[in-house]
């Protein structure tokens, strides 16, 4: 039996009484009270996330920029040092070895934040993939500890525990300060569609930092949160999950993250794949909200009138909206915005309705 992996805040959950569970193969936190407290702690709060499964590689050298750009979908060269941009690394035929976000120090100097059930895949698949380029390829994940603060009040907490004037950090946007004299990212990016930020520091620190945010953090009702919530906040603001959304068997184009593919940059793996797929996409990830009373949920068929168009991706009880929300694959006549549809939900149907994306809007004076 493989032994199962553990971030190094396991003892502070337990501390905490949280319900653990096998995610992946690592041992984590799904709840500590209930789902729907803490997605409405983060909604109108603020709620701390441990993410220290995630993985991290960094790629620095003469030729770090040329290399990326090969291998990533997103163009590099909008890339400037001190901001991250999200992309998605694709096989030739164009589907999706995984999504992620690229860090640029500077021209020579990188970190990719890769899914933690993809990091070996990634790395080897990176690797393979150096040829003659004059980079060097160094897994960090194990040295690396990640927490997401997220929520209205994440920015007034944070700015207790940094001389970083926060309000002056764009999203999208990081930088490098001390945190209780210890060395961190602080980058205003995260997976909730709230105000937020996500920490990067050695995992050593990790107990230190997670408890002093939740100290600091108490007066304004900081909690921390667990993968249940994160999933129906990501739900929520329409953002796709690898092994969901995105799999080796979806293209950036069908997940509806086009956005992340730049066709008029220079050659890259699977540009002509996709390319070619542009001009005759087959069908694509619309997200979409329930009008009758139902719970969508992966793998669900969707019907126009009585023909199977498509299936659900991810589906919840929606805590913001109370109501049955998703994402789904639909064949691509079907796939516009306001076009009823139904789920098939124990073999009757439910109507719902296509929506635009991001179904919960992020508004923010920083949103950039």
């Amino acid at each position: 039996m493989t032994k199962l992996k553990q971030t190094p805040l396991l003892e502070e959950h337990k501390k905490l009484n949280a319900k653990i569970i096998d995610f992946g193969g690592w041992l984590m936190p799904v709840q500590y009270t209930n789902v729907i407290d803490e997605h409405t702690t983060t909604r109108t709060k603020a709620g701390l996330f441990d993410i220290c499964h995630m993985g991290e590689f960094q790629i620095k050298g003469p030729d770090a920029k040329k290399f990326i750009n090969k291998i990533i979908t997103n163009n590099i060269e909008n890339l400037v040092p001190n901001k991250a941009f999200y992309t998605c690394m694709c096989y030739e035929n164009g589907t999706i070895i995984d999504d992620l976000f690229v860090y640029c120090f500077n021209d020579n100097n990188y970190i990719f934040v890769v899914n933690a059930g993809n990091i070996n895949k990634d790395l080897e698949w990176i690797k393979q993939h150096k040829g003659e380029f004059n980079v060097e390829i160094k897994d960090i994940s194990d040295e690396t500890a990640k927490l997401d603060i997220q929520g209205q009040e994440s920015e007034k907490i944070l700015q207790k525990l940094t001389k970083t004037n926060l309000q002056d950090l764009k999203r999208f946007h990081f930088t490098e300060d001390n945190i209780e004299d210890i060395k961190t990212i602080i980058s205003r990016t995260g997976y909730t569609a709230e105000e937020g930020f996500e920490l990067y520091f050695d995992s050593k620190e990790a107990p230190l930092i997670w408890n002093k945010l939740l100290e600091v953090g108490k007066e304004f009702g900081l909690k921390p949160i667990g993968l249940g919530a994160r999933d129906t906040l990501r739900i929520e603001a329409g953002y796709s999950l690898y092994g969901h959304e995105l799999n080796n068997k979806i293209t950036p184009l069908e997940a509806d993250i086009g956005f992340t593919v730049k066709l008029d940059k220079e050659e890259f793996i699977s540009k002509q794949s996709l390319t070619e797929q542009k001009q005759n996409l087959k069908r694509k990830i619309m997200a979409f909200e329930m009008i009758d009373k139902a719970i969508p949920r992966e793998n669900y068929k969707i019907l126009k009138d009585d023909s199977e168009i498509g299936f659900v991706t991810s589906g919840t009880f929606s805590p913001t909206f109370k109501k049955g929300l998703g994402m789904g694959m639909i064949n691509i006549e079907h796939a516009k915005e306001d076009n009823e549809i139904y789920i098939l939900v124990r073999e009757k149907k439910y109507k719902a309705k296509i929506v635009h994306k991001p179904i919960y809007e992020f508004c923010s004076k920083n949103k950039g």
